[in-house]
């Protein structure tokens, strides 16, 4: 099998993840809930990988980093936590619904919101975002990078047009923890919303979120915090105020893991070669007869993506062909990323994406080239 499905989760994962999910298995009791041998060796664990994420987000404090299982549930908190009715709200055609339906739930409550459209390369107008500033505007919610098209928004200059107008800064780095750097500070990020099961190469079921001191946000679950039992509201300090119950403390073990190796490996060195197989492939299928790439691949900075179709060839039946012929695993259709497939008009068709790993070979870059070759020529036969 040949896996490119990596912007859907990675699924080769160092092999320090692997055993430091076994060993919290076997030794972990309940972080917070008592002074037992293993509820402290699980709380040593979870603040391991808080203070390893501070480090790779810079942020100000390991306390600023709360866990939640993905990026679904960070976004949820800060958008449903963030925001009122006669709030005003701006974001992009790039999001995914992750995004967008807490977005479309608030905007039934009274949310006010502008989502920004895209030239015909998938890129957003920065001018126009700052023009859609009004004096009710709250926020900017966007993602770093599309997982349908790999183009990256600017954080820089993102954070630049929120830090002029006082207004929060949410960014979604589904896409691009683990991949590209991320300084929360520098890029005034207010509020990091990240998954742990894609680029960060962790476990499946678990995420967290960023917070800059000063920043509330109205908890979204209440209950067991470990601490102030006889308190009848949730606790307020974070990161105890969005950690309601009782943490995933195995899988924040691999997460934290798989953080270290990040650190060990260098997201320098990693990025290169993700984006060097990207382009590799890019350049092997863009001159296909009959290929038709989505995004824009003139800038250096982006995702590694690759989303395509063949002609009118259903996307679904070009993955299935590539699975069941060729054993490549890929992601066809609509990818959660609806109002970007209406922006490059693919609702119907769908798209098919390929997305690398470091773990990825040319060999097998080559192999998924010859496959779409393959199958361009099948399809101009029929």
């Amino acid at each position: 099998m040949i896996y490119m499905d990596n912007a859907a989760t990675t699924m080769q994962k160092p092999e320090a993840v692997k055993q430091a999910v076994l060993a919290a298995m076997d030794s972990l009791g309940n972080a917070g809930r008592g002074a037992s041998s293993p509820a402290l060796d699980a709380s040593r664990v979870i603040y391991a990988a808080r203070d390893a994420l501070a480090r790779l987000f810079h942020a100000e404090s390991p306390s600023r980093i709360a866990f939640t299982a993905n990026s679904t549930e960070s976004l949820n908190i800060a958008i449903k936590g963030l925001f009122a009715p006669g709030d005003h709200v701006i974001t992009t055609v790039l999001e995914h619904n992750s995004v967008l339906r807490p977005l479309y739930e608030c905007r039934e409550r009274g949310l006010e919101l502008t989502i920004l459209g895209c030239d015909e390369k998938g890129n957003i107008s920065y001018d126009e975002m700052e023009r859609a500033i009004r004096d009710n505007t709250k926020a900017v919610v966007c993602t770093h990078a599309s997982n349908l098209t790999g183009n990256m928004i600017d954080p820089y200059r993102v954070g630049a047009i929120t830090g002029r107008h006082g207004i929060l800064y949410v960014l979604d780095a589904s896409q691009s923890a683990g991949v590209w750097p991320i300084d929360v500070q520098k890029m005034g990020i207010d509020v990091l919303c990240f998954t742990g099961h894609k680029s960060l190469l962790g476990p499946q079921g678990t995420g967290g979120m960023y917070v800059r001191t000063g920043v509330e946000i109205r908890p979204l679950l209440s209950g067991g915090s470990g601490v102030d039992t006889y308190n009848p509201r949730h606790p307020s300090q974070m990161p105890t105020a969005l950690e309601a119950g009782t943490l995933n403390g195995h899988g924040i073990a691999g997460l934290g893991a798989a953080v270290r190796y990040l650190e060990e490996t260098g997201l320098d060195r990693i990025r290169e070669r993700e984006l060097s197989l990207m382009r590799r492939f890019y350049e092997g299928v863009s001159r296909v007869s009959g290929i038709v790439v989505y995004g824009d691949f003139t800038v250096r900075e982006r995702a590694p993506i690759v989303s395509f179709n063949i002609r009118d060839y259903d996307s679904s039946e070009v993955s299935d062909e590539l699975n069941e012929t060729y054993g490549i695993v890929t992601r066809p259709g609509a990818h959660c990323a609806p109002l970007m497939h209406r922006a490059l008009g693919t609702v119907e068709q769908g798209a098919v994406r390929f997305s690398f790993s470091h773990f990825n070979t040319e060999e097998e870059v080559d192999a998924a080239i010859q496959a779409v070759k393959e199958l361009s020529q099948e399809e101009k036969e029929v």
